[in-house]
């Protein structure tokens, strides 16, 4: 079975938050049910699974619930023998989505407290804007994400002291040793072609066979296109243009969606009419969102321009899939026809977005841009990162007038690359790119979040 974070983060949730329920977010196939099957049949005797999207897609006894009754009559005739109390039973509502007027039956069922529940889906950002009434304060929503590197380091039989040395390397700001580092860059490389999708990772284990790998990341892709097409008649086709849009907009020169190509009408729309398109497939998890910041101010959120953005494919494989097909050389080869930099950003893109980090990149006319810029919150300032995926790893205008704009502050950037050496160099750290599965937003410590009392007088 596939390591996975979320399954420690979701184990001391169920143990440790009694009073709420969780609600998991994060795009289909990235093993979400999986994932809370496992770790619910372990903590609980009794463990009830329903699919309402299924259900939907079925019988619908689930649709035309409205109370609390109508909920544990149905639960009872599908469950009933597999149901004890709270404290030995957890029900499980998988794509709870399907039916939005559950969600906010939610505060009922928790506080009434029969049972334990969690819930999954793939697009409760959605959900949640077409529920009536959100019950704020019994949920707690977690987003989960396709594996990052470490999680596929460990997959590939990379042991955890292994990984504990090289982030050990990493935080002294020190290179490893040739092989080690022809390791990583090769494993990296894999993880490019191959991504973070559970089934793909697994097929790649027990063949390594990347046309078998290619045929689950089609039909993944294929999905993720069909589900734009369950959106409301009049966006589900703008939707899904906007998605087949995504790996051209890529190979593009400022990488940006083009507003003019979504429908084709040169002027006949502004970036503004896209807003509920653009939150659908951010929100469902199939896409990234990267915001422009002209002026990077900390925190970015303060900054964001409304009519720029950047979307890059939730996950690297099945770019590399849409770009390549079974041609690994592409990748593996190093191939000087191929310019591999959207393949880059996206997998940086992926590993920064799976760590918690809110994304941005720096668009200035004046100046150029700079590919990613992340909120370093241990100094309150704002860190710019370049991807460089040839030889030319040293070339870097935009991030060198940026550095050197003095009302901006900011003094400390990184570039990663596939060179081995670690050094800074006029306030820039170049590093080997997979490094960046150390880059974590972590939350402070909590003896550094206390607020001493301010005595009187």
């Amino acid at each position: 079975m596939l390591y996975r974070k979320f399954a420690t983060h979701l184990e001391q949730f169920l143990n440790n938050e009694p009073n709420k329920i969780l609600l998991v977010n994060g795009a289909r196939q990235i093993g979400k049910s999986f994932i809370i099957r496992n770790v619910g049949t372990r903590l609980f005797k009794n463990f009830v699974e329903i699919n309402l999207k299924a259900d939907k897609e079925g019988a619908g006894i689930f649709a035309t619930v409205r109370s609390k009754d109508d909920f544990y009559l149905q639960l009872g005739a599908l469950a009933g023998n597999k149901l004890g109390d709270r404290a030995d039973t957890l029900v499980f509502l998988d794509e709870i989505q399907s039916y939005p007027h559950l969600m906010t039956m939610l505060k009922f069922l928790n506080e009434e407290g029969r049972y334990r529940y969690i819930a999954s889906g793939s697009e409760l950002g959605v959900a949640l804007a077409q529920t009536p009434s959100v019950p704020i304060g019994s949920i707690a929503i977690e987003q989960m994400y396709p594996l990052d590197f470490e999680e596929f380091l460990l997959a590939m039989g990379c042991g955890q002291a292994t990984i504990d040395g090289i982030a050990e390397s990493f935080s002294k700001r020190q290179p490893l040793n040739d092989s080690l580092h022809s390791y990583m860059l090769q494993q990296f490389k894999i993880y490019m072609l191959v991504g973070g999708m559970p089934d793909a990772i697994n097929k790649f284990i027990e063949s390594r066979n990347i046309a078998l790998v290619r045929d689950i990341q089609r039909d993944i892709h294929a999905l993720y296109r069909i589900d734009a097409s369950q959106y409301d008649d009049e966006k589900k086709l703008v939707i899904r243009n906007i998605y087949d849009l995504i790996p051209s907009n890529m190979e593009n020169k400022k990488k940006r969606v083009v507003v003019k190509k979504i429908e084709g009408k040169a002027g006949h729309k502004q970036f503004s009419d896209y807003a509920d398109e653009f939150e659908y497939l951010t929100n469902s998890g199939v896409a990234l969102a990267v915001k422009a910041i002209t002026n990077p101010k900390f925190p970015l959120l303060e900054s964001e321009s409304k009519n720029l953005l950047k979307l890059y494919l939730s996950d690297v494989g099945l770019l590399t899939n849409l770009l390549y097909a079974t041609n690994i050389n592409a990748v593996l080869g190093d191939e000087c026809s191929v310019n591999l930099g959207s393949v880059y950003e996206s997998v940086v893109a992926q590993e920064l977005h799976a760590h918690g980090h809110a994304l941005h990149y720096y668009d200035n006319k004046q100046r150029g841009e700079v590919d990613f810029l992340i909120d370093d919150y241990s100094t309150l300032t704002v860190l710019p990162i370049e991807v460089k995926s040839g030889k030319d790893y040293k070339v870097h205008s935009a991030l060198d007038k940026f550095l050197s704009t003095p009302d901006y502050h900011i003094s400390q950037a990184v570039v990663f690359s596939n060179e081995q050496n670690v050094y800074t160099e006029q306030g820039i750290t170049y590093m080997p790119v997979y490094y960046v599965m150390f880059f974590k937003n972590e939350p402070m410590s909590t003896a550094d979040c206390i607020i001493p009392a301010v005595p009187l007088g």
